[in-house]
């Protein structure tokens, strides 16, 4: 991966070089335009309009939030927008953009606090606050990730964040919080409310179920199995029915018993036949004439002349 800074660390692995995600390209979009305006327009105004002052808390409340988009120079916004751009896509794609976004911007706000409750005397603006967030979360995520600082020391980039951390705690201590002009507790905030919320109940819940659902291999499909017969189709029961129904019935005529008087004879034959043709029809109705068996079409023929004849 490129270097995040022309003159601070670089990423090792050249394979995994992130493509931009939708978040992050937005959240380094509106900081180049607040810059762009800061040359172009007025860079004072900018920052008196957009940049956080403790006595303005009130009446410019929006500044909470906007401070975070407006830089106090070119370096100071090429650090920040370079370490967003390596360290952020690839955080947004295991959370999402909208949980992304959210813990960017609660890392801004922590730094906000933290400010106003430890430093409050200096305009406080620029997005180091969320990217020291974003910076824990890459470490918390893949702690043993390595970076080479200076292009030079190889180290992972859980020491990187730790160092980073200890030395804002040590020069906001020694210089009152502003080391030249450099908000340190604000640095510390945004990394204390990004800690916070890695370490609260939900989020570390949704962070395991995604590591463990990111973890499980894609299982092939299956090769398909016969599935057993458990007896014929319903359609191939009522054929079986009809024809065991016609077979019976055909035993009957052929086994007779003694002849009974011819009226009684025809009569009994008439009736048999009858039923004979009521099951023909019903199988008709039911499967169509293709179904019918020879037998049955010779009934069928036999029962049509004699209505004709009649």
């Amino acid at each position: 991966m490129p270097s995040t800074s022309p003159s601070s660390f670089s990423l090792t692995d050249e394979s995994d070089a992130p493509r931009v995600t939708p978040a992050v390209q937005w959240l380094i979009g509106i900081n180049v335009v607040v810059f762009f305006l800061e040359l172009t327009v007025s860079r004072q105004g900018i920052i008196d309009h957009l940049g956080f002052r403790a006595q303005y808390l009130t009446t410019a409340w929006w500044t909470v939030v906007t401070y975070m988009f407006v830089h106090g120079g070119f370096l100071h916004l090429l650090f920040n927008m370079a370490v967003l751009f390596f360290f952020g896509p690839r955080v947004e794609r295991a959370w999402g953009a909208a949980p992304f976004v959210r813990y960017y911007l609660l890392c801004g706000l922590g730094g906000w606090l933290a400010h106003l409750m430890l430093s409050n005397q200096t305009t406080l603006i620029g997005a180091s606050a969320a990217i020291y967030g974003v910076m824990l979360a890459y470490a918390v995520r893949w702690p043993d990730d390595e970076v080479y600082v200076f292009f030079a020391v190889p180290v992972k980039i859980k020491w990187l964040v730790a160092i980073l951390v200890v030395s804002s705690l040590v020069l906001g201590l020694t210089q009152g919080g502003d080391s030249s002009g450099v908000a340190q507790f604000a640095h510390l905030g945004g990394f204390v409310a990004g800690w916070l919320y890695l370490h609260s109940p939900s989020s570390g819940s949704i962070r395991r179920l995604r590591q463990r659902v990111s973890q499980v291999p894609d299982v092939p499909d299956e090769t398909p199995r016969a599935i057993p017969r458990t007896g014929p189709a319903p359609r191939a029961r009522e054929r079986n029915d009809i024809d065991e129904i016609v077979a019976r019935s055909k035993a009957a005529v052929v086994k007779r018993p003694p002849a009974p008087p011819p009226q009684a004879a025809r009569a009994l034959s008439r009736k048999s036949k009858t039923e004979e043709l009521d099951i023909v029809l019903d199988k008709i109705n039911r499967q169509g004439m293709e179904s019918l068996t020879a037998d049955e079409r010779r009934l069928l023929d036999e029962a049509s002349r004699r209505l004709r004849d009649s």
